[in-house]
Formats: structure tokens, C-alpha cells, sequence
């Protein structure tokens, strides 16, 4: 069913998005990869590769609207993508009161921006053509929040509105739009926490050597459903958290 077809995923250079080229660069799915770390999604397009898969690398920080433009300007040359997977997303956690404004910047450039930019490179094309799949991952945090998680939940819940507003607007053109909100994922995205306190908490909690949390394949076969339903289904939302995680 995805044989063929271009999808291009951001944040490809590990986690979601590494999981998620493999599972799809097994289908024979054409794959566009981006990220910053331009030597780790080398590696990974080699391997792909090996599979029989056209592999192209666009290295570029979501954050940056010129750059984000250029790779759309790209995608649009070859004939744009039928999916975006729009999966880049940091999470430098914090009190509030530790008014850690340049993480909070971060988040929102990240999280929130770097969607739409993405999003704006591929979504008039797609309706153009009347067709192709949007997906965004969010987080569990885009229904509740969680101290210290103020922004970061904040901007999740931007991904949600900002998700269900274009299905609503996508209908029109066969688009159709999925926001997957994971709970805890075996990722590298505490990693981006520089409060050392909370991050040791929340390495020490549900990040543990050991907890039964979700794995990144788990969200890549969660992603891969989604994109194969018939043209007449919107899987709209997916809500995934480990039986271990209450909240």
C-alpha cells in the first residue's frame, strides 16, 4: 500500500524518527530524512539504503524558517511527499519560576514552529494534488500537564489545536491529518533536559534502566497504521502510553 510513495520524516536522526525509517524503509517506501545531525542521518540513509529504498538526506533544523522553506522548495522539485511525519520536538524541562527563558524559546521554536514550518513546505502541494497525510507527534502532555512541564505541555497542546484545526480544513482537499501523542518513549528526548535536578528525577522515574516503557518501534507501528488506512479513514488522534504510566 506505501510502496512507492515519498514520506519525509523530521527528527529522522534517532528515537521516532530513526524507528520509523526503518519500519517504513521496509514497506519500499521512498524516504526524505531530516534533522541537525547531518553525519548520524548519513549512516542511517546508508543502511537504508542497502534495503533498496531511495534515501534522500535534507539536514536542517526545524527552528529555521529559511532552511525549512529551502527543503520544501526541494520536496516540491521531485514532486512533493504524500506524508510528512513531523516528529522533531525537544523537552528542556523546568520550574516556571526558574525562568529559564531561552529552553522556553527553545521549545516553542522547536515544537510548535517547527511544525508549522514544516507543515507549510509540503501542505499546499498536497492539496493541490488532493491528497497526502499529515502527522504530527505530540505528547500525552498535549491533554494534561505535569509540574515543571509548563511550556513544554504548553506547546503540545499547541501541536493538538493546531492538528485538529488542519483536519478540519484539510477535509476539503483529500489531506488528512493524524496527532499521535505518545506517553513515555525510550528516547534520547530527556537527555535535552538541563535542569539537573529534574532531570535526574525524571531519569530516576519513569526513564529508569529497566521500565517497561514504550520503545520508538512501538510509535513507528503506531505511525505506520495510521498511514495505511483506506483514503476514507482519519485515524485523528492515537493516544499511547506503557501500563506503567498512570498519567
Amino acid at each position: 500500500m506505501l510502496k512507492g510513495k515519498r514520506v519525509w520524516i523530521t527528527g529522522a536522526s534517532s528515537g521516532i524518527g530513526e524507528a520509523t525509517a526503518r519500519r517504513l524503509a521496509s514497506e519500499g517506501v521512498s524516504l526524505v530524512l531530516s534533522a541537525r545531525r547531518e553525519d548520524r542521518l548519513a549512516l542511517l540513509a546508508d543502511e537504508l539504503r542497502l534495503m533498496g529504498v531511495t534515501v534522500n538526506v535534507e539536514p536542517v533544523d526545524v527552528s529555521d524558517r529559511a532552511g525549512m522553506a529551502a527543503v520544501g522548495e526541494k520536496l516540491a522539485a521531485i514532486g512533493g511527499v504524500d506524508v510528512l511525519i513531523n516528529n522533531a520536538g525537544t523537552m528542556p524541562i523546568s520550574p516556571i519560576l526558574a525562568g529559564r527563558l531561552d529552553e522556553w524559546e527553545q521549545m516553542i521554536d522547536v515544537n510548535i514552529k517547527g511544525v508549522l514550518y514544516a507543515i507549510h513546505a509540503v501542505y499546499s502541494g498536497m492539496a493541490e494534488r488532493k491528497n497526502g497525510h499529515i502527522v504530527n507527534i505530540s505528547s500525552i502532555a498535549a491533554r494534561q500537564t505535569y509540574p515543571s512541564a509548563g511550556v513544554y505541555a504548553g506547546t503540545k497542546h499547541a501541536v493538538r489545536a493546531i492538528s485538529d484545526t488542519l483536519r478540519k480544513e484539510a477535509i476539503r482537499y483529500g489531506v488528512r491529518v493524524t496527532d499521535i501523542q505518545p506517553g513515555a518513549v525510550a528516547t534520547e528526548l530527556p537527555d535535552s533536559i538541563q535542569h539537573e535536578k529534574i532531570r535526574d528525577a525524571v531519569k530516576a522515574n519513569m526513564y529508569a534502566e529497566g521500565s517497561a516503557i514504550l520503545k520508538p518501534e512501538d510509535i513507528a507501528n503506531a505511525i505506520f497504521y495510521a498511514i495505511t488506512q483506506p483514503d476514507y479513514i482519519d485515524v485523528s488522534e492515537l493516544h499511547i502510553r506503557p501500563v506503567i504510566q498512570e498519567s
